[in-house]
């Protein structure tokens, strides 16, 4: 048994479809904080009497894959890494345990809103954006920001991850809650098995789970999965909205490199969906 299967049993479930009615959030403020493993029991304890955990057929944490795309020069990196006010991210989005896939642009605006446009996507193709281009280019240029239009998309790195999602029924906002974290990029890869990334999800406002974080004394940091994870696999990037994530957290777990592939479409495509 795992640090925090034990508490996700003592929450009311949630389904599926409950949880987006209330709380989809397309338009939401998130902020993310970095919790070492074993000190997640006692947080969802606290969150019980607030919360809902998703619940699928019993299942409870899901396992994720995302591919990110950038241009040549990284224009989605930079974008974050020089603090623009308006950035972007392209990824697919790969439910593992259903065989769903997604194909999203997030778009961050001022006073950290953050915009979500999805597309259902076949899963043989997460490895790349050819088959939803337009739908890329257009929710770019719908937003306003539209440096990729005449630019290539590649796939630059993948994350993979437990997820498990809480519905804090009160202000109708949601927790996700990030284990056994992994990035990929080329045939280097990075494993934080001893942290948990919890993201809080809501209209503006503070939620009872960061209220509850903060008494804790942890407090929110920068950190993107994209950007902190290429940044602590590819030192020479520029990192200074990170560094301080990254030398708390990430610096002490060396990138292993192995047998991965050497190009992050083949291993995509190489992995399993189901």
């Amino acid at each position: 048994m795992t640090p925090i299967t034990a508490p996700w049993t003592e929450l009311a479930p949630v389904g599926l479809t409950e949880l987006v009615d209330r709380a989809a959030l397309q338009t939401r403020v998130d902020r993310k904080y970095v919790v070492p493993l074993d000190e997640l029991p006692d947080l969802l304890a606290q969150l019980s009497p607030y919360a809902r955990v998703l619940d699928i057929d019993g299942v409870r944490a899901f396992r994720y894959e995302s591919v990110y795309f950038d241009t040549p020069r990284l224009a989605s990196y930079h974008c974050a890494a020089y603090r623009r006010r308006r950035r972007f991210k392209v990824r697919t989005r790969s439910y593992l345990d259903s065989a769903q896939c997604w194909l999203e642009v997030k778009i961050s605006g001022a006073r950290g809103s953050l915009t979500k446009h999805r597309l259902p996507y076949r899963p043989q193709d997460r490895a790349t954006v050819q088959p939803g281009r337009t739908f890329v280019q257009e929710a770019l240029e719908r937003e306003a920001v539209c440096p990729t239009v005449d630019s290539t998309l590649d796939p630059v790195l993948v994350t993979t991850y437990q997820r498990a999602t809480l519905l804090l029924t009160a202000t109708a906002s949601r927790v996700t809650v990030d284990t056994d974290l992994t990035w990929r990029c080329g045939d280097r890869t990075l494993r934080l098995p001893d942290l948990a990334v919890v993201e809080t999800k809501t209209s503006r406002a503070a939620s009872v789970a960061d209220r509850l974080l903060w008494q804790r004394g942890t407090r929110p940091v920068r950190i993107s999965k994209y950007a902190t994870g290429l940044a602590a696999l590819r030192p020479e990037l520029p990192d200074s909205p990170w560094r301080r994530t990254l030398r708390r957290h990430f610096r002490d777990s060396t990138p292993s490199t192995g047998t991965t592939p050497s190009t992050i479409a083949r291993s995509v495509q190489e992995a399993s969906c189901v």
